[in-house]
C-alpha cells in the first residue's frame, strides 16, 4: 500500500495570495536569489503535486559555456569537497533561518572569565621546578 500525500485543500488563488504576502516566503525567495513570483509558483507546483520529485539537471561543459557559465574543473570540484570536509567553507545556516532579531556577537564588551588580563606571565625558575618535581609521588599500583 502506498501512502497518499496530502494535497492542497484550499483554492490555489487563496494560497498564492497568502504566500505572496507572507514575509517568510519573501525572505526565503530572497535568500535563494529567486523572484518571489517564481518561488511561489514552484511551491504551489510541489503543493499541488506532492508525489513530484525535484529534478537535477546535468549538462555537458560545452552547453554550460554556450549558456554563459564557466564550469568548474575536476580539480576545483575536488578542492571544494576537501574544503567542505575540513570545515573551511564558512557555510552557515541559510539566511532564511534567521529572523533578523538575533543579537550581535560582540566579544569586546564581555568580561573575561580568566581574570589574568593585564598581568605579567609568571617567570618559571627551571631549577626550582625540577626540585619540586622530585617530591611529587610517582603513580603506580602500590601508591595511594
Amino acid at each position: 500500500m502506498s501512502e497518499q500525500k496530502p494535497r492542497l485543500k484550499r483554492p490555489v488563488e487563496n494560497v498564492r495570495a497568502e504566500l505572496l504576502a507572507d514575509p517568510d516566503t519573501q525572505r526565503i525567495a530572497k535568500s535563494l536569489d529567486m523572484e518571489l513570483e517564481a518561488y511561489v509558483e514552484l511551491v504551489l507546483d510541489y503543493a499541488q503535486n506532492p508525489d513530484k520529485e525535484p529534478t537535477l539537471i546535468v549538462a555537458p561543459d560545452e552547453e554550460l559555456r554556450a549558456a554563459g557559465y564557466t564550469p568548474p574543473t575536476t580539480q576545483d570540484v575536488a578542492n571544494f569537497f576537501i574544503a567542505a570536509a575540513n570545515g573551511e567553507l564558512g557555510i552557515g545556516p541559510p539566511k532564511s533561518y534567521y529572523s533578523g532579531f538575533e543579537g550581535k556577537q560582540d566579544d569586546a564588551n564581555k568580561p573575561s572569565l580568566r581574570g589574568d588580563e593585564g598581568q605579567e606571565p609568571v617567570k618559571v625558575d627551571e631549577e626550582t621546578s625540577q626540585k619540586l618535581r622530585q617530591h611529587v609521588p610517582k603513580g603506580g599500583p602500590d601508591r595511594v
